[in-house]
Order: structure tokens, then C-alpha cells, then sequence
């Protein structure tokens, strides 16, 4: 097998595992390399955070998904470089992996516009240990604020601020409201949980720009109506452990959280080629690296055009698309036969859940609101998690969450205590 042609993809999210899916039965053997042993289905991280659902139920290690597929290699490990000249990639121990064709897709991760100072009171969220970081100080907001006797810094405590109003930040926003308004009264004593204040800050003029104004209007007002402040037209100018600054305006907020912007990895200046404003590396329109005949840029790493110019968004399908067709050309040049055309990325939709009881669907013409969406959200969700277990088990933690509106995972695992509140 040692004389196949050798493919080398970094990154085992959505992009790397369609890529490498799309390669299985190819004359191919295949490296995959992350950071991290799972693969995580990010659309239901902040589930994870809100205690929705358990870690477990949306991550897979990468080696289990391939126990069966003997052409693929797993490695654990940080790519530090790219030596396209040489063929190799760098790791972070010191050692190069040779490849034939290289495939990056190495995603995105927080962006602070200039103010990386704020991420460790305003955690993002993207990965399974700054979900669990959010559910952590969510849950000790509300148990600190049970031992608290000055009502100051109890009302502080109990001042949740999410910082940007994508899908993440208003889905965020909306459970941790339904949280605090519904789940968690009878279970204090001390104080009331649902005077909890949960503030949702976006610098431009509406909530979920991708979506159409008058399902924006519909998701502001079930924000409203779940209790959540909506403060829109104007940006986080300050971040600290104490609270937040809106414009000039400083509000006393002990958890903050970050879903205002994301930064790709360093992909272009692994390659040294031109790269958009959020760091990806602009590619051409076969999702090559310009100049690099082997190698390929997909998923959140990428900047390509689509519809008249726009890029195409960083969604999980986006980045499936693209895997997808990276191992059809792949495939395609090993066997001779004839290359796909440019890629074309089919836009299947935008979804964006409120609560637990209703979301928005935007699928162009069509478009939905109200509790058949959020089934309908759900129902996809669902089909795309990996693996039947999962599929059961979140399909259950839902179900029971909306009948009896208990939340299944709150538990706070990790080690730090009352004391340091983080």
C-alpha cells in the first residue's frame, strides 16, 4: 500500500471526513491529522454548553470512524507548516509527513477584532472544552449567586451577555433565557432565577443578517418574548471579569460569551497566498491553493465565490460540498478520466432555533417559523448526526426536554471551585 498515491488531509471536521469518505475504494492511501482524536458536530455545540445534551452525544473518535477503512492513517498531532516545494507538512513534535496531494481544512476559530485580551472573560465557542467552559460558569453564575448577600454583585451574577447574534449567539441566548425563566426556579432557594437578566448584543442594525428581515423580526420578538434583551446597532467596546461596555454603556455581567466573529486558520501564510479578511486562503475555483496544482483549501480555511460574487458561507454543508468534490477530482486524476467542472456550492438553506419550542427556516422561496420549524430544524439535525446511538440519544434528551422543559446535562465536572468562579 506504501506506493499508493498518498493524500494528506489536515483536519478531521466536515470538509476532511467527506473528503476522505468520497475516497473510500479509491487506488489511495490517506493520513488524516488533528488536533484532537473526535469529530465534533459543532451545529449542536451550544447544547452542549446550555445542558442541553451530553459531550458524548456529539462526538466520535476519528480512529473508530475508520476501524474499517485499512488505507486510512489517524494522527494526533498539530500541523505547524507547509514545505509545498519539499511535499511535507510540519508537525508540532518536530516531524514532516510526505504527501502527493494535500488537502487543508483546518476550520476557523474565534476572531476579537483586535482584542485577543477579552477572550478569557468572553469565551467562544468551538470546540467540546469551550462548551463545557460555558456550562461551567452559566451553572456556578447561579450557584455563587445562592451564597451571595450583596445584591449587587448577586444581580451581576445572575447578568448573562452574549456577544454577537448569529445563529450560535441568538440559540445560545434563547436557552440559557428558558434556562433561567423555566427550568431552574423551583430548584433555588435563595433567590429567583427568573429575574436573571440574559442580554444579547449585536453591533449591526438586526439579528441574523443572513436570514430575510421580516424572519429576523420574528426571531427578535421570541427572543423578547423568552425574556432575552436585545440590544442591537451597537458594538462591545470593553470585556472584563466584571462585566461588559456597549458602546459607552457599562453593564455589570459576570458570564459573558463570545459569537461575534470567527478567524480561519493559518492556511494562506502556511502556503503564502492572498487571504480575505477573516485569514482564509482565497483558492481558486476548483478549491486549489493558486500556484499549487496539489494542493487543496476547503471548508471554513477557504474563501470562494458563489452567486454573484459572495463567499461561500462557513457551514457545515459548505464544507461537505467541498470535501465532496475535492475527492471527485481526486479521483478523477488518478483513473484519467474526465475532471469535474468549477465548484458550485448549492445553498440548501439557513436554519436558527429560539428556545426549545420554535426556530426559523429560510430555504430561499421557502420560509418557516414557529414550532413546525423547529421540528423540521430538529429532524435535520438529527439525520446528520453520526451514528445511530446518537441519533437516539439526542433525539430523546429533546423530546424529554420539551415535555418536561429539565435539562439533561447539568452537571459541573470540572475541578475549579466556587471560589474562583471561572
Amino acid at each position: 500500500m506504501q506506493d499508493r498515491h498518498h493524500v494528506v488531509v489536515v483536519g478531521g471536521g466536515f470538509g476532511g471526513l467527506q473528503l476522505v469518505n468520497g475516497l473510500a475504494g479509491a487506488p489511495v492511501r490517506i493520513t488524516l491529522i488533528d488536533r484532537r482524536n473526535h469529530h465534533l458536530f459543532q451545529p449542536l455545540l451550544y447544547q452542549v454548553a446550555t445542558t442541553l445534551i451530553a459531550t458524548s452525544e456529539i462526538a466520535w473518535p476519528i480512529r473508530n470512524l475508520y476501524r474499517d477503512r485499512p488505507e486510512v492513517t489517524t494522527l494526533l498531532a498539530e500541523v505547524t507548516g507547509v514545505d509545498a516545494g519539499a511535499r511535507t507538512v510540519s508537525l508540532k513534535g518536530g516531524q514532516t509527513i510526505d504527501y502527493d496531494t494535500l488537502v487543508i481544512a483546518t476550520g476557523a476559530t474565534h476572531a476579537y477584532f483586535g482584542h485577543d485580551e477579552w477572550e478569557p472573560v468572553a469565551p467562544g465557542l468551538k470546540t467540546l472544552e469551550d462548551a463545557t467552559t460555558i456550562r461551567r460558569r452559566v451553572l456556578l453564575a447561579f450557584e455563587q449567586a445562592e451564597l451571595e448577600e450583596d445584591p449587587a454583585v448577586r444581580d451581576a451574577l445572575l447578568t448573562f451577555t452574549v456577544i454577537g447574534a448569529g445563529p450560535t449567539g441568538v440559540e445560545l441566548a434563547g436557552i440559557i433565557a428558558e434556562m433561567a425563566h423555566s427550568t431552574l426556579p423551583s430548584e433555588f432557594r435563595r433567590i429567583d432565577t427568573r429575574q436573571a437578566r440574559v442580554i444579547l448584543v449585536e453591533a449591526g442594525p438586526r439579528i441574523l443578517a443572513a436570514f430575510s428581515e421580516d424572519l429576523s423580526d420574528y426571531a427578535r420578538r421570541e427572543l423578547e418574548r423568552l425574556g432575552v434583551e436585545v440590544r442591537t446597532g451597537t458594538p462591545v467596546t470593553a470585556c472584563t471579569a466584571q462585566g461588559v461596555t456597549i458602546g459607552e454603556t457599562f453593564v455589570a455581567s459576570r458570564t459573558l460569551v463570545w459569537a461575534a466573529g470567527v478567524q480561519a486558520s493559518p492556511a494562506a501564510r502556511w502556503l503564502g497566498i492572498a487571504e480575505d479578511r477573516a485569514g482564509r486562503a482565497i483558492v481558486d475555483a476548483d478549491l486549489r491553493a493558486p500556484g499549487h496544482d496539489d494542493i487543496f483549501v476547503i471548508g471554513d480555511t477557504a474563501s470562494v465565490a458563489y452567486d454573484g460574487g459572495k463567499p461561500v458561507p462557513g457551514i457545515a454543508p459548505a464544507a461537505k460540498q467541498q470535501g465532496a468534490y475535492v475527492a471527485k477530482v481526486i479521483c478523477a486524476r488518478l483513473t484519467g478520466s474526465k475532471q469535474p467542472g468549477e465548484f458550485r456550492y448549492r445553498h440548501q438553506g439557513s436554519l436558527a432555533t429560539i428556545g426549545r419550542r420554535a426556530a426559523i427556516i429560510d430555504f430561499g422561496r421557502f420560509k418557516m417559523k414557529g414550532a413546525l420549524a423547529w421540528w423540521i430544524w430538529g429532524i435535520a439535525h438529527i439525520y446528520f448526526l453520526i451514528g445511530t446511538r446518537s441519533r437516539f440519544a439526542v433525539a430523546w434528551s429533546w423530546f424529554w426536554t420539551y415535555l418536561s422543559g429539565q435539562h439533561s446535562a447539568r452537571l459541573i465536572t470540572q475541578k475549579e471551585t466556587l471560589r474562583d468562579g471561572q
